[in-house]
């Protein structure tokens, strides 16, 4: 049994979203950000995106639950007073309450049963608050098992690993069995992705984030030093690094555990993972063990995230479990 019915409206829904992002991305309201109790920042643009696509869903599949990032906790109160009116003039169609209920739908816990969604408005929003890459992602799970996942990219060129020009911003998305594809923005061409022929590791080329949280420089100069690879990472924000690998861009996307009690949010990855898998690459954690998107809205099962081509995956792991055990 495939998606179909689902792909088409995750897809409208993304794509519209991710068009309205880059059709207002240079406001300087679009930034304006609240700070969550875990100190990450929340934008207007996160609220915008999950009530859109949370609504877009829930008309469409009213018997299928989300599990999304945001809650309307930050929009309460004399602080959220400004984003809440910048919301109610973005979605001018809804009253306030519908707006808050909207954001609010995906409260859903996850787990290894049944269906539901799992939505990241804005993936990557200090990306977002500084101007450079970020993702709207949208992943459907079925028996805890990702089955089709969207990826929309406003500010992703054609091509990341050589800085090269072109029209900006490109929807991923993947079914399972069905391969991954990619489109432009404002194009419906779709074209078939595949990750990199890379069977050389010392030739591949490393993405990883941005942020200092999010990422460890030190350790992944240790293994890019270890499996002699010269060339310069890439570095981005947001589920972009999965399509960068889905695509052939990159060859590695490595994600230490930011620290031991740290679990990787489902809606962090679940788009991503299965983009590159369909796309024929591997995804494991960085012992190696598969991704478990069964347990809850995190990974409880996984320690950090390591995506390969596939082909260098096991080069790559030995290497990453020789630098965690030094």
């Amino acid at each position: 049994m495939g998606f179909e019915l689902e792909k088409k409206i995750g897809l409208e829904a993304v794509t519209k979203a991710a068009r309205a992002c880059a059709g207002i991305s240079g406001e300087p309201r679009f930034r304006e950000a609240l700070y969550k109790t875990d100190g990450s920042p929340v934008t207007l643009a996160d609220f915008f995106v999950q009530a859109l696509i949370n609504e877009e869903l829930s008309a469409a599949f009213p018997e299928i639950p989300i599990v999304a990032e945001e809650t309307s906790f930050c929009l309460e109160g004399s602080c959220g007073k400004k984003l809440r009116e910048n919301l109610e003039e973005l979605l001018p169609e809804k009253s306030p309450d519908e707006i808050l209920c909207a954001i609010n739908r995906g409260n859903h816990k996850g787990g290894g049963h049944g269906r539901f969604w799992t939505l990241d408005p804005i993936d990557g929003t200090r990306g977002l608050l500084a101007k450079r890459q970020y993702a709207i992602a949208l992943a459907l799970i079925e028996e805890g098992e990702v089955v089709l996942g969207i990826l929309g990219c406003p500010e992703l060129g054609p091509d990341t690993s050589n800085g090269a020009g072109g029209e900006k911003g490109f929807i991923f998305f993947a079914e399972k069995g069905r391969g991954s594809y990619q489109f432009g923005l404002w194009g419906n061409t779709r074209t078939r992705i595949s990750v990199s022929g890379v069977e050389k590791v010392s030739d591949s080329i490393m993405c990883e984030s941005v942020e200092a949280p999010d990422s460890s420089y030190e350790f992944s100069g240790k293994i890019a030093h270890s499996l002699n690879i010269s060339a310069k990472s890439v570095r981005m924000d947001s589920q972009c690094k999965y399509a960068v690998l889905a695509r052939g861009d990159t060859s590695i996307y490595l994600r230490p555990q930011p620290r031991k009690d740290y679990k990787e949010n489902i809606w962090d990855h679940a788009a991503g993972y299965i983009i590159v898998k369909e796309a024929g690459g591997t995804v494991t954690d960085s012992s190696g063990k598969f991704l478990d998107f069964s347990v809850g809205k995190k990974l409880l099962e996984n320690k950090g995230i390591l995506a390969t081509n596939g082909v260098i995956h096991e080069a790559v792991l030995q290497a990453v479990r020789k630098t965690v055990f030094q």
